[in-house]
Parts: structure tokens; sequence; C-alpha cells
């Protein structure tokens, strides 16, 4: 979390750091701005200071909702420099990294380079920074880098916002099951009233407006029917009429609108009726999902969670990536992984982790099972808080039955 900032700054030998890049998906700079909406600018944090923000003087109103001190482009003499370099604004931007690190109070020394943006230009522009001021070391952050380490547990503040994200998707997972379940049944297809298939686009469609009434907005869900739920990563095919008896893997994932927390959940359902392969399939999926939320001890090796989950599904007769290294068919994947700012974060749950289970994480939890040529795939997934009691708080509000019945007239 924030508080940790400090000493990780001083442990990794960092005198600041700078966050530059893009506006959108800029998960550093929506942190150390609590999630202040600016276009570019600066973060720069010096060891043992607060942080401060530089920005386009158009910004500085939205930038000021962020409680930081702001300073404008034009504070910094921006004008100036670009005067002084005829226009270059390669150039400009170079002298101008100096001038805020000297506003910072930042004298010299090694400075962190965060944020997201086009790879090529910030390659050549830490290239150049390194070059023109050599009083600074202008450097990356390969591993867990600081903002991950921070990430892996969340405060109050962060929780309330996560929470919020989780009952408003909880309520679209509700809206969607009714949303299908009123229509009716014809010749094994979902129809609408005047009798054409209810597609996947279709309900992906509805999907993405319950989000925006819930001010959230879609990361590319996932809503994958019969042999595409075999594929874990599969988003679906939208010209896909819904089938009654087809396994389908609805992951949803939305953040709030703009950049922000996500919540991160999976129903598998069946229309109508669910076969015997299926059924059984699900069974045992659930069943795993309870065999991790029963092996969870607060402090405990990430990897005993999955290697418990494993081993339960292991002797169901399915593969698994601790059995059968590589393998495409059965459970596949890690058992979760965190979730924040970004829909991945640490810890990871998987069996060759090296993280542990502490208090403040936020994880999801998800064993599954997929077999493309059966025709199907399994899934599911709650989003989980670690409470500092060590308690495992499930934030996912929505029940995880299987058949989902047509209300509609035949």
């Amino acid at each position: 979390m924030k508080s940790d900032l400090n000493r990780l700054l001083e442990e990794r030998g960092f005198a600041a750091l700078v966050v530059a890049g893009d506006a959108e998906d800029n998960h550093p700079r929506h942190y150390l701005t609590n999630g202040a909406h600016i276009t570019g600018g600066l973060v720069i944090q010096r060891r043992d200071a607060a942080p401060l923000l530089f920005v386009n003087p158009m910004e500085t109103a939205e930038a000021a909702k962020s409680g930081l001190t702001v300073y404008s482009y034009y504070d910094i003499g921006y004008a100036d420099i670009l005067k002084e370099t005829q226009g270059d604004r390669q150039q400009a931007e170079i002298i101008f990294w100096a001038r805020c690190l000297e506003k910072a109070g930042v004298g010299g020394g090694k400075i962190a380079v965060y944020g997201m943006g086009d790879l090529s230009v910030y390659i050549e522009l830490v290239k150049r920074l390194n070059s023109a001021h050599p009083q600074y070391e202008f450097v990356g952050d390969l591993g867990l880098s600081l903002f991950d380490a921070m990430y892996v547990t969340k405060d109050t503040d962060e929780i309330a916002r996560i929470r919020s994200v989780a009952q408003r998707t909880s309520a679209v997972l509700a809206a969607t099951w009714d949303f299908i379940a009123g229509h009716r049944a014809h010749e094994e297809m979902v129809v609408q009233a005047d009798g054409t298939p209810l597609t996947i686009g279709a309900v992906k469609r509805f999907v993405r407006r319950a989000l925006l009434d819930r001010d959230l907005q879609d990361t590319a869900m996932i809503f994958a029917q019969g042999r595409d739920g075999g594929f874990p990563h599969s988003r679906g095919e939208d010209d896909m009429a819904l089938r009654l008896g087809q396994a389908i893997v609805f992951d949803l994932f939305p953040r709030e609108i703009g950049g922000g927390y996500h919540h991160d959940c999976t129903r598998t359902w069946s229309i109508g009726y669910a076969t015997p392969a299926v059924q059984q399939a699900f069974n045992e999926v659930h069943e795993a999902f309870e065999v991790a939320v029963d092996s969870f001890r607060l402090n405990m090796p990430a990897k005993a969670m999955q290697e418990a989950v494993q081993s339960y599904l292991e002797s169901k007769g399915h593969p698994t990536a601790r059995s059968h290294p590589g393998t495409t068919t059965g459970y596949v994947h890690g058992l979760g992984h965190g979730v924040g700012l970004k829909i991945h974060e640490r810890p990871l749950i998987n069996h060759l982790s090296q993280d542990t289970l502490v208090a403040g994480n936020v994880i999801t939890i998800e064993p599954g099972v997929y077999y493309p040529e059966r025709g199907f795939g399994v899934r599911i997934e709650d989003m989980c808080w670690i409470a500092d009691d060590g308690q495992l708080v499930t934030l996912t509000d929505f029940h995880k039955e299987l058949v989902l019945p047509l209300k509609g007239a035949s």
C-alpha cells in the first residue's frame, strides 16, 4: 500500500521516482494522484517527501482534485525552455524533467521511471536524459516493481472502492441472468420475441449497457459458449446464437469508468439444462472452489492453496499443470491472482509461486477445467479480500447455479 512507498524507495536505493506517460490506463499515475483525471504531466516523489504534480496549465483545476501540490508547466519555465530550444519539444522535455526534479528538491541520485506509454519513446528518452543530466541516473525497475510491491496490499480506502465495484458487478451478473432468462427456446435455440436468435453479441451489448448504468466499463469480457469455452481466454463469437445445454463461461472483469479499480468474477451457465458431462465437470470445479476456500490460512504460502486444488482435481482424473506440465486440457492455469488497479497483480496463486497470502490482499479464486474437443469448459471465480483478522471475505455476491432456466413462453 502507499504507506510502504518511502521504505521501498530507500530499500531500492532510489532518490526519487518519476511517473510519466499516457493519460489512459496509467496505473502508477492513478495511484499516486488519487484517481485524478489528467492528461500527461509528471508525478515526482522524492524519498521522504510528498509527491508533486506537474501538469499542462489547462489541467491545473482537475489536477488539484488529487490533493497534491500542483505546478503548471509555466511555473517551471516551460515557455522559456521552448524559446531556448527554438520549439524543439524533444529537447525541451529533456530540460523540463531536470527543472521539475530540481523543484522537487532532488539534486542527484538514482531516479526510477514509471508509467504507461510507447516503449520506443521512453527507451530513447531515458537514454537522452542520462546523457544530458549526469547528476541523475534514470533507471527502470524489473521484476516486482516498486508499484507492484505497493499494490500487493490495499488500504481502507482502496477496499471501500473495490467493494463498491464488486457490488455493482454482482448486480450486472444478476441482471444478465434475468435478461437471458426472459427469453424463450425454439428448437434448442434461445430466441427473442420476434423469433430471431439471441446472440452472444446481443448479450455483450446488454452487459456493457448494464455496466455503464453503474459507472463501470467493460474490459473485454469473456462470454464463450461450447467448444470456445474450452479455451480459457476465448472471448466468444458475437454472431453465435445461444443454444440450450451448452456450457457458457462468463468472465466479467470491469473497472471504474476512466480507469480505476477492477472486480473479477466468472460463472458457468448452461441454458435450459446441462448435459451429464458438463454437470459432472461443474460439480467437480465447484467442489474444487470449496477445497480452495477450506484450505486458506492467513500467511500461508500461496502455492499451498493451488496444490490443494490440484490434488483434488487430479484425484478426479483431470490433468493439471503440475501433473502434466504444458497441458492444454484439464486444469491448465493458476488458482488466482491479485486484483486492483490492474486486473492481474500479485500475489500469484500457482504451484510455483513464492508469494504469501497476507492481510490486505485482494485475490481471485478461480478453478476451472477445459476440454475443447469435448465441447466445453467450466470455471467458477469469486474475488476475495483477506481482512485484518485473517478472514477470507467473499466480494462476489451472486449465486453459482449452473442451469439458467428460461421463463419466456415457448
